[in-house]
């Protein structure tokens, strides 16, 4: 059994120890130490990280209250080492794991909406709630939580059996842990089981800041960072809306409707080439028709590449599918895909399923179809045209 220093002060960055044993575990070694300040993986929080003297621990777990250490390098059982936690490390996954106390004991708190799933990794941090919730809700709860913050109020940790857990007032009850049990309190607030590390202070969180929210099988997903990670997120936000604003040429609380606007016009501008170049195909019409090469099957091939969206390159077909003993085959970039398209026009002969096979070949992409149409796509390259090019010889 391992000494969980953690358990009883979060604050406590380093402490001296003897090693219990030390196994190899691939490239490296797990180490197991009669004490420890690093806190293993569990309850949904992540593992710390430190050091054991001079090697570098980059994981810790538990197994029957024995946390095994993941080192770089080999110890020696019964040596005295000196364990000094990443405390930077150590702060953020407090923050993340307290914040994810407060937020779900606001959500539950301001509008019934209960925690029912949690997820931590080194970016984010995510809640599922069991009923949906609006923009508003989400507004005040995190205003309630943060408000906690403020208020900078003490966390408790204690241990007690069962029979006395279940008289708590708590937010999210478990009726299968039985025995003594580690409790974590904020003073007029969450009270939940938890095995995790927490700050002395609900202050020490810093800030709450949740980033977006979606509906989630039947409730919703919310996605939030607290303490330095949403300051450094809000940071970067800032400088990217402030970098738009200076852009467009308007002030940061304009830029949504100045997007808008662009928007509109773009949108606008695409229609216009779009009308522009169909009309451009049409006139041209006769000269492609005439020029177009002839195959085997008595086809003339009628071989396209452009630069457009799935939607032009099906206006495109369309317009030109319609002429007489015809194959059409088009190659078109739309931002980071090709697109490729074959059809019969009126009394042609050949296997659209066929050329699109051989696409399929030569740009490493996929598709099908049938006889008389078929389509495909890849991810884009940069020499899409030199192999557009050698299709277009084997196909005429």
């Amino acid at each position: 059994m391992t000494e969980k220093l953690f358990e009883q002060d979060s604050l406590l960055k380093e402490c001296d120890a003897t090693v219990v044993s030390c196994e190899p575990q691939g490239d490296k070694y797990s180490v197991v130490l009669d004490r420890t300040v690093i806190f293993p993986e569990g309850g949904g929080q992540l593992s710390d990280q430190g050091k054991i003297n001079d090697a570098i621990v980059s994981h810790a777990s538990t197994k029957n209250d024995v946390v095994y250490h993941l080192t770089n390098q080999p110890f020696t059982p019964g040596a005295h080492v000196h364990v000094t936690l990443d405390w930077p490390i150590r702060l953020d996954r407090m923050q993340q794991h307290t914040g994810e106390h407060m937020l779900s004991y606001a959500f539950w708190k301001s509008c019934g909406a209960n925690n029912i799933g949690f997820h931590m990794n080194e970016t984010m941090v995510t809640i599922d709630l069991d009923k949906e919730v609006t923009r508003e809700e989400v507004a005040k709860a995190e205003l309630m939580a943060n408000e906690e913050i403020w208020q900078d109020k003490p966390i408790r940790i204690d241990y007690m059996p069962d029979t006395e857990v279940a008289k708590l007032p708590m937010r999210k009850k478990n009726e299968k842990i039985h025995g003594m049990l580690r409790i974590v309190s904020i003073e007029n607030g969450d009270i939940c089981t938890c095995c995790g590390t927490h700050p002395h202070s609900t202050g020490m969180i810093g800030l709450i800041k949740v980033l977006r929210f979606e509906k989630h099988k039947g409730g919703v997903r919310v996605e939030f960072n607290c303490g330095a990670r949403a300051l450094k997120d809000m940071q970067l936000r800032t400088d990217t809306l402030e970098d738009t604003s200076n852009m467009l040429s308007v002030k940061v609380e304009d830029v949504p409707e100045a997007v808008k606007k662009l928007k509109a016009e773009i949108t606008e501008l695409v229609a216009k080439n779009k009308e522009k170049t169909l009309e451009m195909f049409k006139l041209q019409m006769p000269e492609i028709l005439a020029q177009a090469p002839v195959n085997k099957d008595g086809n003339k091939v009628v071989f396209v590449t452009e630069e457009c969206d799935a939607k032009d390159v099906k206006a495109l077909m369309q317009l030109l599918s319609g002429q007489e003993n015809t194959l059409i085959a088009i190659v078109a970039h739309s931002g980071e895909r090709l697109i490729y398209q074959f059809a019969l026009g009126k009394n042609a002969k050949g296997n659209c399923r066929t050329y699109c096979q051989l696409a399929n070949e030569l740009f490493g992409g996929k598709g099908g179809g049938n006889e008389t149409f078929a389509q495909g796509g890849c991810n884009f390259f940069a020499s899409w045209r030199e192999k557009s090019n050698e299709l277009k010889e084997k196909l005429a």
